[in-house]
């Protein structure tokens, strides 16, 4: 048995349903902003493009996906982050979603036996331990602290950690805080892959939800190719039509970057079996051929932020993120024991931000914070933001 399995620690719902066992919740219609899964409508173009290929499920599908999207996506990229060129064939490879790819990776780049391997932000999405854990290594931790505006101090971490290091993690925009990291600071963590000999994952899945129409969110490959990195050499990002296409059931994500590295995680995938359905691809190449739903989606999450944070702020040290759809505010005493009476005083239910990270030297950057979701339509999130505010006001 993989030793790994009895060191994952119970996923962050799994907890939450531990949280809330027992408790009787206030007498309204629930109201949940715990799960990150978008509730705006699909784009109908993709729906009408899922279902007229449908007929290809007869098909086994190609582990590196068809030339058309492979060649839509590459162009995407080099439109959305400035790029010279994105070899379609040799720097692109569809995947079935973030996650699982984002899992997958680490099986592929990661020597097993050492500790320190593997290194990400905490807090951060679960998954990068799980594959660090299951990898056969240790994943060591960069704190994200408010007074760091969320963003991992890499500035502490200690020569020998660059040294052993393979697999860095990166989630930018970050969740849950939604910091940004800068092209700058990316710059320098490609400097020192380049020197460590490290592989740099950025997942970039909240990069299309953003409140600047003309001020973008950075990205790994953008910051590789402006520092004449062209061929993007130690750099892979990950990116999903889940967040950017409300689309998380088609399960459609891409990574892109270092030639050797796809082709090394392409040969993982052909024993792995993961290969995207015929009829997802077809609707994928939809989505990622068009933006003018995409800026329709930022303009819904825009104008939830501008409702829900002048009244939250009313009672709660809380300010729009730089993207992404999560608030990350700090509690007026322990997150879980505010979890818990928000349920049983309001039936909202919000995350924990303590389950979110991990507790290192006795500190966990996520504890006395929530991570509220703002998935829902506008009506439903500026209710439970009313509710919150009126439990608040009545005294904790």
């Amino acid at each position: 048995m993989n030793p790994g399995l009895e060191a994952l620690q119970p996923y962050p719902f799994q907890r939450l349903s531990q949280l809330f066992d027992g408790i009787t919740a206030a007498d309204f219609p629930p109201i949940a902003l715990t799960i990150g899964e978008p509730q705006h409508a699909p784009p109908g173009a993709v729906i009408e493009a899922l279902m007229q290929a449908l007929p290809e499920i007869s098909r086994y599908p190609s582990t590196t996906g068809s030339p058309t999207l492979r060649t839509t996506i590459a162009r995407w990229l080099e439109h959305r982050f400035k790029l010279p060129h994105v070899d379609a064939d040799r720097q692109v490879l569809p995947v079935n979603g973030t996650r699982e790819a984002l899992f997958a990776i680490a099986q592929t780049l990661v020597t097993p036996g050492a500790p320190g391997r593997v290194m990400s932000p905490n807090p951060f999405y679960q998954i990068y331990e799980g594959a660090a854990l299951l990898a056969g290594t240790e994943p060591t931790f960069v704190p994200a602290h408010a007074h760091g505006e969320f963003k991992p101090d890499f500035s502490q971490v200690a020569a020998d950690d660059w040294e052993r290091l393979e697999v860095l993690y990166l989630c930018n925009p970050g969740n849950p805080s939604g910091a940004v990291m800068s092209e700058e600071a990316l710059g320098t963590l490609i400097a020192l892959a380049q020197e460590h000999d490290f592989v740099i994952v950025s997942d970039e899945c909240y990069s299309e939800i953003y409140p600047d129409e003309k001020n973008p969110p950075a990205g790994l490959l953008s910051a590789a190719a402006n520092m004449g990195h062209a061929d993007f050499a130690k750099c892979v990002c990950f990116h999903s039509l889940s967040k950017r296409s409300n689309l998380a059931g088609l399960r459609s994500g891409f990574v892109a970057g270092d030639a050797d590295i796809i082709q090394k995680f392409t040969r993982y995938r052909t024993y792995h079996g993961c290969a995207m359905p015929p009829h997802h691809q077809v609707a994928s190449t939809v989505a990622w051929s068009d933006e003018t739903h995409v800026v329709a989606n930022r303009a819904l999450y825009r104008a939830k932020f501008e409702a829900v944070v002048p009244l939250l702020a009313q009672q709660l040290d809380v300010t729009t993120p730089d993207a992404g759809f999560y608030l990350w505010p700090s509690t007026p005493t322990d997150d879980l024991e505010f979890a818990a009476e928000l349920l049983r005083r309001c039936n909202v239910s919000v995350l924990p931000g303590q389950f979110l990270g991990r507790w290192v030297d006795g500190e966990n950057p996520g504890a006395n914070r929530i991570r509220m979701a703002l998935v829902a339509e506008q009506a439903t999130c500026v209710e439970a933001a009313q509710r919150i505010v009126q439990t608040l006001e009545q005294g904790w």
